[in-house]
């Protein structure tokens, strides 16, 4: 143990001097905010062109699923190195595991969580709720009215539709 001191020592030093110069930049730093440093790009160029709408939440949802299954393997790796130790509690315990993990990722495709684009599962009457769907149920919504030129609110809302 006493050999990792010193990697442990650099270690903590360097979060240490990490931590004390971002603090050191945000309190000494003059804060002059202007629209160039406040507009967004893409990969370091200004866009050309505004974006008719925001990113589709559908993607929000792929990267949780791969969270999801991230966070599973990170419990697989450690158990499948010390598997021959626990031995048939170890099984058990990331069998139960995995399963759970398995069953939620089938309950998401029962869903429809993952049918989008052209090809489109065909679904039995009644098993997704059209009022619950993305599409139905994301309002568009424009962008903030901190930047000039871009359409107001009241522009960019669809026209409500009577009720009848």
């Amino acid at each position: 143990m006493g050999q990792y001191l010193p990697i442990l020592a650099l270690g903590v030093l360097a979060v240490v001097f990490c931590a004390l110069s971002f603090v050191a930049s945000r309190l000494m730093a003059p804060r002059r905010p202007t629209r160039a440093k406040n507009a967004p790009y893409e990969c370091g160029i200004v866009s050309q062109v505004e974006i008719p709408e925001r990113f589709p939440v559908r993607f929000f949802l792929v990267a949780m699923i791969f969270i999801v299954f991230d966070v599973e393997i990170v419990f697989l790796y450690p158990w499948a190195v010390t598997h021959g130790a626990l031995g048939l509690f170890g099984l058990v315990a990331i069998g139960i595991f995995s399963f759970a993990v398995f069953e939620s990722f089938v309950y998401l495709i029962s869903k429809g969580a993952l049918d989008w684009g052209p090809l489109r599962a065909p679904r039995a009457e009644g098993a997704v709720d059209a009022a619950r769907t993305s599409a139905d149920t994301i309002r568009r919504v424009p962008p903030s009215d901190s930047q000039p030129g871009l359409p107001t609110a009241a522009a960019a809302a669809p026209p409500e539709s009577p009720v009848s």
